[in-house]
């Protein structure tokens, strides 16, 4: 049953590269960082940052999952451990969540145009990004009782381009595709938790063939550099939230979509003004696996809008 509910959101944060002034923060630093692939033109590293001492297990018995972040940054620019993130890091391991923030190919870097006449060249830095996250995902299974992770309990997240690769690959698995046939056979992630994502599909509108897992979207409704509906010409389709969301029901799936009214891509920032939601979807359709559907549409007249790119002329110049 489909709650829908207004609610008075938080404070957001900026996307990525906002400046605000906060109170400083305790520093949190990874607890190791490992090599998990070497290509031909770059090494790629992976960041972990342990839960707090006695957080790992709910309430209710049950293991919290690990949660492996990919960074925004369009493809073109972002780091594993850019400061915007940190304080997001800091909070979910003190609720007991283990992160892993993953390097990944930027497959846009030097390009001057992002548009649909390009998708070809978008289509690659996408799955360069997913490629990386099945690498890194292969890395984490190899070395779980090392790392404290448990196989079957990881949940994928990301922020912009980052929500993009982590939507993608769960549909990429979703489908069988070639591109997750380097996964072990039958495995996927417990959970996606994407802010501000999309999929591009070429066989025009998402289709599953298999049910995704638990999935939660953050959107602005006004978002102009991941579109908050689709980019669509004959069957190439780039499909944001609001597109997504209506598949997800379609198909009965389990999801919790929040739409932010009004707001642009700031909403790719948001990590740590919507822990409370994120918690609750860990909680109830990951850990507990209960099919609890939410449609949620969030507004705050005085939400700070940033001065971060909001389009794809800002970031790409184009």
């Amino acid at each position: 049953m489909i709650k829908k509910l207004i609610i008075i959101a938080a404070i957001i944060m900026a996307g990525i590269g906002n400046e605000v002034m906060f109170a400083q923060e305790p520093e949190i630093k990874p607890n190791g960082t490992y090599l998990f692939v070497q290509r031909d033109t770059c090494d790629l590293f992976m960041d972990v940052y342990d839960p707090a001492e006695g957080s790992e297990t709910s309430a209710f018995g049950i293991g919290k999952p690990t949660i492996i972040f990919m960074f925004g940054g369009g493809f073109i620019q972002g780091t594993r451990d850019d400061a915007d993130y940190l304080k997001w890091f800091r909070m979910m391991t003190e609720n007991g969540y283990r992160i892993i923030s993953i390097d990944y190919r930027l497959g846009l870097k030097g390009s001057d145009k992002v548009g649909v006449a390009q998708v070809n060249v978008l289509d690659k830095a996408i799955h360069l990004a997913v490629e990386d996250l099945f690498s890194a995902t292969t890395f984490i299974i190899d070395n779980a009782e090392q790392l404290g992770v448990d196989p079957g309990n990881i949940v994928i997240s990301g922020s912009s381009a980052g929500a993009i690769s982590v939507m993608q690959a769960e549909y990429e698995i979703a489908n069988r595709t070639e591109w997750a046939s380097v996964l072990p056979s039958g495995f996927n992630y417990a959970g996606v938790m994407s802010f501000s994502g999309a999929i591009l599909s070429r066989e025009g509108k998402v289709d599953f063939k298999d049910d995704p897992c638990p999935t939660l979207m953050l959107h602005g409704t006004a978002d102009k550099l991941v579109p908050y509906e689709q980019i669509k010409v004959f069957n190439l389709g780039f499909f944001g939230g609001g597109k997504l969301v209506e598949r997800f029901k379609k198909y009965g799936l389990s999801y919790n979509m929040y739409h932010f009214i009004d707001y642009g891509h700031e909403i790719a920032g948001s990590m740590d003004t919507t822990v409370d939601l994120q918690i609750r979807f860990l909680e109830t359709n990951v850990m507990q696996k209960k099919q609890r559907i939410v449609e949620a549409w969030l507004s705050d007249p005085d939400v700070y809008k940033g001065s971060g790119p909001q389009s794809r002329k800002e970031l790409y110049g184009n």
